[in-house]
């Protein structure tokens, strides 16, 4: 118990004594804060090629434990953010130049303020790709495209209609001349930068001589060909340099077809006049077909209506051919057709045709 006894009273007089003195590192002296010190600011700017504007900013330095970045665009909170260090912010600039203030704070809650420029470019729109489908409907598409112009060509001083990402612009009406008309769109990329696509759209007139317009004459049937050649007689009613020539297939129902950017209107005449020219004296009789098909608004007049023959009368010379569908009534008034059809011969007996040849040039459409 003695033993006991003094070991106790040693204890509490080792606690007695330590009580009385502070631990070393715990005392009230801050001053080490004072002498504490941060620098070496910097900033990454990580600016996206997608013309998205998006920015991530990225506060570098030594010894700060927050920064604010005040982006230099915005208003209210999305005009700043506060990150810790290693942390970044991301902010959507509209294309231009920016000054960028970032406030480094320390321990103590000292601040430092370092400014950068930044200047935010958008790229060109790239892989621009315009689809033209019923009466002049508008698509396009493009990388790095915010959105479109169209300017369909038809009025001077023309205000491009604005176009969506993955929108179909509405119909465009085209008067009844004026043409050809040129197509343009603009590809835009939200800021200076743009990509442009034009187009000279094929349409009546069909004369093959405008080197700008593609005319399209695909062809059906085994052998069927047609192709833009020299005017074989250019003489009496066709002087002009470049006709077309419809070579028949092996199937009687072979031929050729023409959608056309921009749709034949009945509204503006109802008949179609072409000139023809025929070299061989023995297809004297035979017939050339023109048929109006993919009709405006859809199934008005549904394929196979719109159709008219007329025989040819004439070798050796141009002569006219006049399809009248006035005299079809089936075909609603004011109807309009998105694609020309020709074929030539197509008697259920027109063997007789193959590998025959016809020239056609100046389509017009007339009242």
């Amino acid at each position: 118990m003695k033993i006991f006894g003094f070991l106790l009273s040693a204890f509490v007089l080792i606690s007695l004594t330590t009580g009385c003195s502070e631990l070393s590192g715990l005392d009230e002296d801050n001053s080490f804060l004072n002498t504490a010190t941060s620098g070496n600011f910097s900033k990454i700017f990580d600016i996206s090629n997608d013309n998205s504007g998006n920015v991530k900013i990225t506060p570098l330095g030594d010894g700060f434990t927050s920064a604010v970045i005040n982006f230099g665009h915005g208003t209210g909170p999305t005009a700043s953010a506060t990150v810790v260090p290693g942390g970044s912010a991301t902010h959507a600039y509209p294309e231009g130049s920016y000054t960028v203030a970032i406030d480094f704070y320390d321990i103590t809650g000292g601040k430092k303020t370092e400014t950068y420029p930044l200047q935010v470019t958008y790229r060109a729109p790239e892989n621009l790709i315009v689809n033209i489908s019923g009466e002049t409907q508008v698509k396009a598409e493009a990388l790095y495209a915010k959105s479109f112009l169209v300017f369909y060509g038809d009025v001077a001083n023309e205000v491009g209609t604005p176009l969506a990402v993955g929108q179909t612009a509405p119909p465009h009406t085209y008067p009844a001349t004026g043409g050809p008309f040129v197509l343009r769109v603009e590809a835009l990329s939200g800021g200076a930068a743009k990509t442009s696509f034009s187009k000279t759209l094929f349409s009546f007139p069909i004369d093959f001589e405008n080197a700008n317009v593609e005319y399209f004459f695909g062809t059906f049937g085994g052998g069927q060909q047609f192709a833009t050649v020299d005017n074989p007689d250019k003489s009496g009613l066709n002087t002009s340099a470049k006709v077309g020539k419809f070579t028949r297939g092996w199937e009687f129902w072979s031929g050729t077809y023409s959608p056309m950017n921009i749709p034949i209107n009945l509204a503006y005449g109802k008949k179609v006049k072409v000139l023809a020219y025929n070299p061989d004296p023995a297809m004297i009789g035979k017939s050339l077909n023109v048929e109006l098909e993919a009709s405006i608004p859809g199934g008005a007049s549904p394929n196979g209506v719109g159709v008219l023959k007329v025989p040819l009368t004439k070798s050796g010379e141009w002569e006219e051919l006049v399809f009248d569908f006035s005299q079809i009534s089936a075909i609603p008034a004011n109807t309009k057709f998105a694609q020309l059809v020709l074929r030539f011969s197509d008697d259920v007996d027109g063997a007789d045709g193959i590998g025959k040849v016809v020239y056609v040039d100046n389509f017009r459409l007339t009242n």
